[in-house]
């Protein structure tokens, strides 16, 4: 592990980005305090939203913490199909009593704005989704003092995201709840995303640079095993997502032990990216029919999910989460860093022993 991650980082673990409200100020804070690193996701919020977000969070920990950006995405090639996506939402918009979204809403998240406010306001860490940044911007940011990660979901992204000049690559797997972080959509290569600890090795073998694991990790031992395959730390999102800490609504905390909710898919329902969720109606009846189209799609469905989520209905969400989320733990964030490093550590202790004392 690099020096610069090992200062940040007393306890291996890494609290993800979940945008959309889940990652609040709160909830990093209390990962930071606990030795783990927080982070704040930018993603979906104005750039003074972010800025705030960040001074709040400066108020609640003096420890290191990151902030999450969105990559622009490039324009997309054919309206037709979210139009005729969205003649098929116009039930669902009857149903909740509201409008759909307007698809052409934004595409680049506020990313200048966003990287302004970081370079003029540095924080210990910002890591990036969908893309990789340009060389000029990883460069920016280190003169500013803040270490770099950007998501790859292959070793060719990884070998991307080296040569870009990142300082560590966040190896996500297919297990991983949310967003895919792949670089471009592809459609022809939905369902060839690859296991965590296939995608370690793999990238292990292609780049130098320090790996962080992402993928459906939700026990201490998780985390020692994809320490012993390569990494240097494990990034854990829907373990944390039913802390009371988090922002996620009490309905999505509640879907992920509730026996409702017995698998996760990938879906492009909710937007037109592929993304892993609970299997609920919403995805069940649009997800083989949503196009390859982000964020327009994100953009048409969020009034629908928001108008879901206010009137206590499940089954119209997004109800972000990756495989292991039958073994969430409602602990409080900090508990659950202690309780994640204490399982690390026993974990470690019988890889050492050989076993002897398992």
């Amino acid at each position: 592990m690099s020096s610069a991650l090992t200062d940040l980082l007393p306890h291996p673990i890494v609290q993800a980005p979940m945008a959309g409200g889940v990652s609040v100020p709160q909830l990093a804070g209390a990962v930071a305090e606990a030795g783990g690193l927080g982070f704040l996701a930018a993603g979906y919020k104005t750039a003074d939203v972010m800025y705030q977000e960040i001074k709040q969070l400066r108020g609640l920990t003096g420890r290191p913490f990151g902030v999450n950006l969105f990559m622009p995405q490039p324009e997309y090639g054919d309206p037709a199909a979210v139009e005729v996506y969205a003649h098929q939402l116009a039930g669902e918009a009857t149903w909740y009593d509201t409008e759909l979204g307007d698809p052409d809403s934004g595409r680049d998240d506020g990313y200048d704005a966003k990287l302004a406010v970081l370079l003029d306001n540095p924080v210990a860490v910002v890591s990036f989704h969908f893309g990789v940044p340009s060389p000029g911007v990883l460069d920016s940011l280190r003169r500013a003092g803040t270490f770099t990660l950007v998501t790859a979901t292959t070793a060719e992204e990884a070998l991307a995201v080296q040569r870009a000049g990142a300082d560590a690559v966040i190896v996500q797997g297919v297990e991983a709840g949310g967003h895919q972080g792949t670089h471009r959509d592809n459609p022809e290569a939905d369902g060839s995303a690859i296991g965590l600890l296939s995608l370690i090795a793999q990238v292990r073998e292609s780049v130098d640079l320090p790996l962080v694991a992402a993928g459906g990790l939700m026990r201490g031992s998780q985390i020692a095993a994809v320490l012993a395959a390569g990494a240097s730390a494990a990034q854990l999102g829907t373990a944390f997502l039913a802390t009371p800490e988090s922002g996620a609504h009490t309905l999505h905390k509640q879907a992920l032990t509730n026996p409702l909710f017995v698998r996760t898919e990938l879906t492009r329902a909710f937007s037109g990216r592929p993304a892993r969720g609970l299997v609920n109606r919403f995805l069940r009846e649009h997800g083989p029919y949503a196009p390859a189209a982000y964020p327009e799609v994100h953009h048409l469905t969020s009034p629908l999910r928001k108008k879901a989520a206010a009137s206590g209905d499940a089954q119209g969400m997004a109800l972000w989460a990756g495989q292991g989320h039958r073994m969430a733990r409602e602990l409080p964030a900090g508990e659950l860093v202690a309780v994640l490093a204490d399982e690390i550590a026993a974990a470690r202790a019988v890889l050492l022993d050989g076993g002897k004392n398992s």
